[in-house]
């Protein structure tokens, strides 16, 4: 028994002899002799030049705060100094990156079940320049060479564990040819720590019962570039230690960057940014067009008004389908339009997808124009569109952005539950769904309440053929007369009502291209209404004014009705049957309206009625362009009654064509349904 407590002893002294012996070792040893060998075998290993210039130390000491008996245990801890990693031989830098002073500390249990755990870097006077050329290649990719590993050697038992990184003033440079992105970053620490709940207020997550509490902001940095070949500038803050292991310890960051016309804040977290993890931050977004975002992000949206919004942005950037946004709950405006909402866009494969509900509590019809191209030049301008609309042109120009079409899919409903407009535009409230796929577009429905009536439309656009396809199909039912014209006095008496259908169909990658090149029909019919100058004056109908004061002079006049079936072919629209049927007598409208050119070649027809005589002996024309439109009187007598107008009667098919648009009428009879049944009667 004597013999084993020796033995014991002579171990135990061993042991103790041999950590002295070592730690002495580490005291004592300069460790500068190693870095010859060091500089070379990872300069080999990275096929890259690096190396250690200044001092080279390890020290053995004890780490304050461990629990326990861990606490007896010393750690090791080195520092390095003047460190530089250089360039593969195709970049323009002197450097990738170059370090004044880093400092590790390595924990010596874990090396017994074989984990080399390193709890905290930390890095001082970062300098790191990132290039990356159109090809792809990257200085922050490594070319290790081609290691070729016998089949069945297994993975290696040892594992590495880095807890957190901590750091200093850094400077960061990019130069990347494949995101247009040209950037100089610098972070400074902050004078004085600030709570994160001073900037960000209380973190989303907190609400969900998650007690992890983001870190103060320790560092400011500022930014300026460009990027995408617009100015870019940035200013925001970002925590001081960065958890590579504790992936719910949320790491704080802030900033307020400006790229051309639109600036980003954003103000939240980030969790697990080893994975790249999530992202809980404050999004408010503004610019001048939505539409100006995608060449930033390749989200493709509509070119709108200035706009800004508010709302949490919530990221799962592993998600299985893709990295997945949720834009959740966000109010802002577009134009003077309020808007509110849900949308979440997966960056799925083949192509990512927005979706979600978008409403509007007051629309201000103005604030649509730009969807179409409608808006001023001025309002273009301010926008960063490209086109211009033409001083002579009535039809937008305007060029819709199918190319864009093709990058994203998307599923979105919007409702404005109330339309703001003037008296000419008597809308109330619209409805639409929004489906693109695969560069088609469709808008199925586009609904609008419209003088207590409904405008029901499907819009179908194939931005996926060049140029593009276009199918539209309309249907308005029970206008209201007296609300369409809600300022006319004489009209407010009226019951009579305005009911349409249209189809239409076309190729152009704009509005005037597509009307351009338009076939389809148009059928109107207008029952019981009244008319006058004074109406064509507040409509600002200067053509209608003249026309009215032509054939009626200054007297209201009632409409039993008016009735139109209008072809289109190859952008020219030819009345089949047009006629007015009022109290005093019966006009006819013929001729053409070209929408590729613009031109108008209308005839008007009058004929009077039992012993009411018109004073106008001439029929009347309306020529010129949509944008001056020239009204007059055509030299030649009216033609005979018989041989003009009502001889469309002959014209059967374009009169049975109205007849389901007869609609009742309150409780007085639908004045067109007699005035249909004699066209279709008349031979």
């Amino acid at each position: 028994m004597t013999r084993l407590r020796k033995i014991l002893a002579w171990c135990f002294a061993s042991l103790l002899l041999l950590i002295a012996a070592l730690m002495l070792f580490l005291v004592l040893f300069d460790w500068n002799l190693l870095k010859p060998t060091i500089n070379a075998r990872v300069s080999e290993a990275l096929n890259r030049p690096f190396a250690i210039e200044g001092n080279l130390a390890v020290t053995w000491q004890r780490e304050p705060g461990e629990p326990g008996v861990r606490a007896w245990v010393p750690w090791l801890h080195v520092s390095a100094e003047q460190l530089r990693l250089g360039n593969p031989e195709w970049a323009k830098g002197e450097h990738f990156i170059s370090l004044e002073r880093v400092e590790a500390s390595l924990s010596p249990l874990p090396l017994l079940w074989k984990t080399v755990s390193i709890p905290r870097i930390y890095l001082t006077g970062a300098d790191a320049a990132l290039e990356r050329l159109a090809d792809g290649r990257a200085n922050w990719t490594f070319d290790l060479g081609a290691q070729e590993q016998p089949e069945q050697e297994e993975a290696s038992p040892w594992g590495m564990d880095i807890g957190t990184i901590g750091f200093d003033k850094a400077q960061v440079s990019v130069n990347d040819l494949v995101s247009q992105a040209s950037v100089n970053l610098q972070v400074e620490p902050l004078g004085e720590p600030i709570a994160f709940a001073e900037i960000a207020g209380k973190p989303a997550s907190q609400a969900d019962g998650d007690t992890a509490q983001p870190q103060d902001y320790a560092f400011a940095w500022q930014a300026k570039g460009r990027y995408k070949n617009q100015a870019l500038s940035g200013t925001g803050r970002i925590g001081g230690l960065l958890a590579l292991q504790d992936a719910g310890l949320p790491f704080p960051v802030q900033a307020d960057v400006r790229a051309g016309t639109t600036r980003v804040q954003v103000a939240g977290t980030l969790t697990d940014p080893k994975n790249l993890g999530a992202l809980d931050l404050r999004l408010r977004l503004s610019g001048a067009s939505l539409g100006n975002l995608y060449p930033l992000t390749g989200v493709t949206l509509p070119d709108t008004p200035a706009y800004s919004t508010d709302g949490q942005l919530v990221a799962q950037l592993q998600d299985p389908d893709g990295p997945l946004f949720r834009y959740e709950k966000f109010n802002g405006r577009i134009g003077d339009s309020d808007i509110h909402g849900d949308l979440t866009f997966v960056a799925r494969e083949p192509r990512p997808k927005l979706s979600g509900t978008l409403v509007s509590n007051q629309l201000r019809f103005a604030d649509l124009a730009p969807l179409i191209g409608a808006d001023s030049n001025a309002e273009k301008k301010q926008r960063g569109a490209a086109s211009v609309q033409p001083a002579d042109k009535v039809l937008p120009v305007e060029a819709f952005k199918t190319e864009r079409w093709r990058d994203m899919d998307a599923d979105v409903s919007f409702t404005g539950k109330r339309i703001v407009h003037s008296e000419q535009l008597p809308f109330t409230d619209l409805f639409t769904h929004v489906v693109l796929n695969d560069g088609k577009l469709g808008l199925e429905p586009l609904r609008f309440g419209v003088a207590g009536g409904r405008l029901d439309s499907t819009f179908y656009l194939d931005g996926s053929a060049t140029p593009l396809r276009a199918n539209a199909q309309l249907s308005a039912r029970n206008f209201r007369l007296r609300q369409l014209f809600p300022n006319v006095e004489v009209m407010q008496s009226s019951l009579g009502a305005l009911n349409g259908d249209a189809a239409l169909s076309g190729t152009g990658n704009s509005v005037a291209a597509l009307l351009g090149g338009a076939n389809g029909h148009v059928k109107l019919l207008i029952n019981d209404g009244r008319v006058s100058r004074n109406l064509m004056e507040i409509a600002g109908l200067n053509v209608g004014n003249y026309l009215v004061g032509r054939l009626f002079g200054d007297n209201d006049v009632e409409i039993n009705c008016a009735a139109a079936n209008l072809a289109i072919k190859q952008g020219v629209m030819k009345p089949q049957l047009m006629v007015i049927d009022t109290e005093n007598a019966l006009i006819g409208v013929d001729g053409t309206v070209n929408f590729g050119t613009e031109q108008l070649d209308l005839t008007i027809t009058p004929e009077s009625k039992g012993l009411r005589i018109f004073s106008l002996r001439s029929p009347l024309y309306v020529r010129g362009t949509f944008k001056n439109p020239n009204p007059g009187v055509k030299a030649g007598p009216l033609v005979l009654r018989g041989a003009g107008m009502l001889a469309l009667g002959a014209l059967v098919a374009p009169a049975a064509g109205l007849v389901a648009l007869v609609a009742p009428s309150g409780d007085q009879p639908n004045e067109c349904e007699p005035l249909l049944q004699q066209l279709r009667q008349e031979r």
